[in-house]
C-alpha cells in the first residue's frame, strides 16, 4: 500500500528520534512538505538535510508539545513555511517507568503532560488551523494521534503510560465526532514494539529478550512496518476514515 501526498504539508512532533523521526523521512519520500517539531532542535537540523539530500522538503520547528503557547507559535512557523498544515501527527511521547506503588507523583504528572495533555494542545491547535484553512469544504484535514497497544493491554510496570494511551484512544474518538462536519479526519494507531532510543536499553536486557520470546511471532517490529498505514491516514485517501482506532503491532497484544 502507497499513497501519495504531493501537495500536503504534514507537521510531524516529537520528530527527533524514533518513529518521529522514521515518519517524517517516509513523509517526505510520498511528496509531502514536512515540518518537523522537537524540543531538541538541534537534532532536527540533520533530519531537513537528510530529507533535503533526498529531494524532499523539509523545516524544522521548536515545539514544546507541554506548552500550548509553544505550540501555537510552532504552529505559525509552519504556515508561514509551507501554508495551511492539513495532516498532523501527533506523535511525541515519553514514559517513565515504575510500578504504580513506586512511581513518583511527578513523574505521573510529567507523562500525563507529554502523552495526553500535549496530544491534546496539539490536534486542537491543528483543528483551529484546519478549519481557518478551509477543511469544512475541502475536507482535506488529517490529524493522527499516536497511541501505543498499551492503551488497550495491560504493560506490566507501565500503569501510567497505558493510561495516558488510552486517554489518547478515546480523545481521537471525541475529537473525531466533534469535527465531523468541518472535514477534519481524526484517527489513532496503536503500535506495538520497535526498539527506539526510549526502549534500546530494555531490550537490550535479559528481561527484554525474554518479552520479544513471549511475542506470537518472536520479534520486534520494524519502524517500516507503520508506513503503509500511517500514510494512508494522513493522505487523501483516507476521506472516509474517522474516528478509528487501528492496532498496527504484529500481532504482540494477543
Amino acid at each position: 500500500m502507497t499513497h501519495d501526498l504531493t501537495g500536503r504539508a504534514a507537521l510531524v512532533t516529537g520528530a527527533s528520534s524514533g518513529i518521529g523521526r522514521h515518519l517524517s523521512r517516509s513523509l517526505a519520500r510520498a511528496g509531502a512538505k514536512v515540518v518537523v517539531c522537537a524540543r531538541r532542535t538541534d537534532r532536527l537540523t540533520g533530519l531537513v538535510e537528510e530529507i533535503e539530500a533526498a529531494g524532499g522538503q523539509a523545516v524544522a520547528v521548536a515545539m514544546d508539545v507541554e506548552d500550548e503557547t509553544s505550540v501555537i507559535a510552532g504552529f505559525d512557523a509552519a504556515q508561514a513555511a509551507f501554508g495551511v498544515i492539513e495532516t498532523v501527527y501527533a506523535n511525541a511521547g515519553m514514559n517513565i517507568e515504575g510500578l504504580a506503588l513506586d512511581l513518583p507523583i511527578d513523574a505521573f504528572d510529567q507523562i500525563m503532560r507529554v502523552n495526553c495533555r500535549g496530544v491534546f494542545i496539539t490536534a486542537r491547535e491543528a483543528a483551529r488551523r484546519m478549519k481557518a484553512g478551509g477543511s469544512r469544504d475541502s475536507g482535506r484535514g488529517r490529524i493522527i494521534l499516536m497511541s501505543s497497544m498499551g492503551g488497550h493491554t495491560v504493560l506490566p510496570g507501565l500503569t501510567t503510560y497505558c493510561a495516558s494511551k488510552a486517554a489518547v484512544i478515546m480523545m481521537g474518538k471525541s475529537m473525531a465526532r466533534e469535527w465531523a462536519r468541518q472535514g477534519i479526519s481524526v484517527n489513532v494507531a496503536c503500535p506495538g514494539f520497535l526498539e527506539t532510543e526510549l526502549n534500546s536499553d530494555w531490550f537490550g536486557r535479559d528481561a527484554g529478550h525474554a518479552q520479544v520470546q513471549s511475542f506470537p511471532r518472536k520479534r520486534l517490529m520494524r519502524e517500516d512496518d507503520l508506513d503503509p498505514l500511517l500514510l494512508y491516514l494522513g493522505s487523501d485517501a483516507a476521506g472516509a476514515v474517522t474516528g478509528a482506532s487501528f492496532d498496527i503491532d504484529d500481532g504482540q497484544s494477543l
